[in-house]
């Protein structure tokens, strides 16, 4: 099929997008093949066009024949309508709005798929971790993703269940931009359950796949997805992650990449901190704050609003009492039940146990600062500090 005749395209950019959505529907051609062929060609459009002789000297006999095979039932244009009716955009490197730093990698994906919004000169920070995840973990998670949108970064992470889901969360609800990276074509959403939470992020930022739609997520797809996660980052932050956790994968292409690594501490008796502690312990800069990842890029911090909550990481206000960051118009009662309470869950009985309060009065108290928005109730009845800055 014809691409420059038949299209209406205005530039070269067009043309070679179309020849490589075409040349990613015939079985075998990934990324990686992808790459090979627009080297040896000079272009996937210059590739297009060549005869079968010429992909033989390239590639196999039986491969170059099986080429031209699905050259000769692909319609390019047909491909770009089908893309364009289910909201699928795509970008590749020649393009001003495809991630500058991942276009600085020899192994950038040379078509990405997605939906949403890209923007040129846009910059993120990946926060990624256990799908195991523990309230305290989730917490930071969506604390940090929260600020770092407030400096005007983009939060990247990878859609998944735990820290991904939290990271993603805390850069919607503060306003700001986050892109979740799959492991699969853009209509296989995994996990399930993050169907809504992905349908806000293409509103406020983008899903984005190096995987063509229909291709279903695949085991040996996620460690590629995660060397999209770092690419596209300055940064990558783990935010909790046990001794052998995937999200440790994703480091080991950070630090191939040159990007920075971050680790958040974690307490001494949670699993889910030791991958953490080792990586502090090789080297990965230690986050108390927001401002201990910005303090790595040329970035100047925005002023934090401790507003009506207790301050979680917040580097600014690291050094205050955690009561100078509450209510002076909390009651008494009020305040000594926060004073028991952390990021660590704890149960209604150990909270009644430490109180001068009586159970019935622990239980009014705690209905009325969730209500505030103070404290929140995990499963078990067992509540933790809520953390907005």
């Amino acid at each position: 099929m014809d691409i420059s005749e038949k299209t209406s395209v205005k530039s070269e950019h067009e043309a070679e997008k179309l020849a490589r959505i075409a040349f990613h529907s015939i079985k075998g051609v990934g990324s990686g093949r992808l790459r090979q062929i627009i080297a040896y060609f000079g272009s996937a459009l210059n590739a297009w066009y060549a005869s079968e002789s010429e992909f033989k000297k390239w590639g196999t006999e039986s491969w170059a024949h099986s080429v031209m095979s699905e050259r000769s039932r692909i319609d390019p244009h047909q491909m770009a309508r089908s893309l364009a009716q289910k909201e699928v955009k795509t970008v590749i490197p020649e393009e001003e709005h495809y991630p500058a730093l991942l276009r600085e990698l020899a192994d950038a994906p040379p078509l990405l798929y997605y939906k949403g919004n890209i923007e040129a000169g846009e910059e993120g920070v990946a926060l990624v971790g256990s799908r195991k995840a523990t309230p305290y973990g989730k917490a930071a998670a969506e604390f940090l993703g929260k600020e770092l949108v407030r400096q005007g970064l983009v939060v990247v992470s990878g859609l998944a269940r735990g820290i991904d889901t939290a990271a993603h969360k805390g850069a919607l609800s503060g306003q700001g931009k986050t892109w979740a990276i799959l492991g699969s074509g853009l209509d296989y959403l995994y996990p399930p359950e993050n169907k809504k939470i992905a349908e806000q992020i293409i509103l406020q930022g983008a899903i984005i796949s190096e995987f063509a739609p229909g291709v279903p997520p695949e085991p040996q797809f996620f460690p590629m997805r995660n060397r999209i996660i770092s690419g596209v980052a300055r940064g990558v932050v783990v935010v909790e992650a046990a001794a052998r956790s995937g999200a440790l994968i994703t480091v080991d292409f950070a630090l191939e990449q040159g990007r920075e690594v971050f680790a958040v501490p974690g307490p001494i008796f949670s699993g889910q901190s030791k991958g953490c502690h080792q990586l502090i312990r090789q080297g990965a800069k230690l986050v108390e704050g927001v401002e201990d990842i910005l303090s790595e890029f040329i970035i100047e911090s925005r002023d934090c609003d401790c507003g009506n909550g207790i301050n979680f990481l917040c580097a600014k206000n690291s050094d205050k009492n955690e009561d100078d960051c509450k209510e002076k118009s909390l009651a008494p009662e009020q305040q000594e039940i926060l004073a028991f309470l952390s990021d660590l869950p704890l149960h209604i009985d150990q909270i009644a146990l430490q109180s001068t309060l009586t159970a019935s009065q622990v239980a009014l108290v705690l209905l009325e600062l969730q209500l505030n928005g103070k404290i929140e109730q995990l499963p078990g009845q067992r509540y933790v500090l809520a953390r907005k800055c």
